[in-house]
């Protein structure tokens, strides 16, 4: 399930805004994908990060992977309660399971993330590649949310 109120990545983070405050995390197929996730490493508050530069790490029992910071900005908030538990990255990852909050240096970098719709197109072929067959409800959007703009 995508919800329509965020914007996503081709490395599958997602990012909404929240009043004046971009929030990151990864996404609920990116969290099915690693499976079990048992360490994360986040950047510190006051960190600067630019679109693209890993914001941290993330390691499974699966696999280990860079995150990536979907847009510029500060660091003003991290998820200290993902670090001691992380299971929230897969079973949560639109709410408990956020990564870090952000105050944004443009916003408008938002307009060159993927909708909603524009993510499940990638995943229907990323996952038509690989000949796997995607969870109908893991390519679903939700369009219960209301956008946050």
């Amino acid at each position: 399930m995508f919800p329509q109120d965020c914007r996503y990545t081709p490395t599958h983070e997602w990012v909404r805004m929240e009043e004046e405050l971009a929030v990151v995390g990864l996404t609920a197929y990116a969290g099915q994908q690693l499976s079990d996730v048992t360490y994360i490493e986040l950047p510190a508050v006051g960190d600067d990060l630019a679109a693209e530069a890993v914001l941290g790490t993330v390691e499974s029992v699966k696999a280990a992977a860079d995150l990536l910071c979907p847009i510029d900005g500060e660091v003003v908030e991290v998820n200290e309660a993902i670090v001691d538990n992380p299971e929230p990255i897969g079973s949560d990852p639109y709410d408990d399971g956020w990564l870090i909050k952000l105050k944004p240096e443009d916003v408008s970098q938002l307009d060159s993330l993927m909708t909603a719709e524009e993510y499940q197109v990638l995943l229907q072929a990323e996952t038509e590649e690989e000949g796997e067959e995607p969870a109908e409800e893991e390519l679903t959007v939700d369009e219960d949310l209301e956008d946050f703009e």
